[in-house]
């Protein structure tokens, strides 16, 4: 016994710091609280704030020698007739035969609240039978809305991930080189009015439905506004009354309730 109690007071130590293993080990295997909660700005978009889709139709110049066939490209010989119309030069009776003009199709997103004066990025695709955007440059282009109004002007040069080399006896194309972007290659000319002060009601969208977290979201907006203000309509939507002290601030109410964690 003696014996026993002697080896036990000499391996303490060592026996201390295998339980303290032991304890850390556990913890970092079972989930904390914080780790199986979701905060509702994580899983739920506000219904009306979102990105609009943007489109426009342009030509890009200077490329060597890779642009669209005119003959087999109307489109852009018409397009580039009525460019250079505009511009003050008359080539109604001259024969074009340039191969370094490519019609294109200019396409952007336009983010929520972005101001006037804000650059977006643009992706510029080939829309004849051009071989490669590489070199050339997108002349502006206004880019508009479904409801076809401007909202913003883009130009620049194009840069293309991909390439296309060949010779007599063999060719190589590598990534897709009649796809190109403009970063920041788009100015935003109008904004999209959205009036959020005047707003009595929220709408929350679950980015993947479901029933039960739309409940769970409508509860905790609930407790925290001490209120039954908050009720899920269906596994997608949670229809939110805007309080009578958050009337005109509703920035602040969405400040607030987007950082409640709740379990999906």
């Amino acid at each position: 016994m003696r014996s026993i109690i002697k080896w036990i007071s000499k391996s303490r130590p060592a026996l201390l710091t295998l339980a303290g293993a032991l304890l850390v080990t556990s913890g970092m295997l079972l989930p904390s609280s914080a780790e199986a909660t979701s905060r509702i700005k994580d899983i739920a978009d506000v219904e009306g704030i979102r990105e609009n889709q943007l489109i426009g139709y342009g030509l890009v110049v200077g490329l060597d020698g890779t642009g669209d066939s005119l003959n087999n490209a109307p489109f852009t010989l018409q397009s580039l007739t009525s460019m250079l119309e505009r511009l003050g030069v008359n080539t109604r009776d001259t024969d074009l035969n340039t191969d370094n003009v490519a019609a294109v199709m200019v396409t952007a997103n336009l983010p929520a609240f972005a101001p006037q004066g804000t650059r977006i990025d643009v992706t510029v695709s080939a829309l004849g039978d051009s071989e490669s955007l590489q070199g050339g440059t997108l002349l502006v282009t206004p880019l508009m809305g479904a409801d076809g109004e401007v909202y913003a002007v883009s130009q620049g040069p194009v840069a293309v991930g991909g390439f296309s080399a060949g010779g007599d006896a063999a060719s190589v194309t590598r990534g897709v080189p009649t796809n190109g972007r403009i970063s920041n290659g788009a100015i935003v000319e109008r904004e999209i009015k959205f009036e959020m002060a005047d707003l009595g009601l929220l709408r929350l969208a679950l980015r993947n439905p479901d029933l039960t977290t739309a409940r769970r979201i409508a509860s905790a907006i609930n407790a925290f506004l001490g209120r039954s203000t908050a009720t899920a309509q269906n596994p997608t939507t949670v229809e939110l009354t805007i309080p009578a002290n958050y009337r005109g601030t509703a920035v602040d109410l969405l400040t607030d309730i987007e950082q409640l964690r709740v379990e999906p």
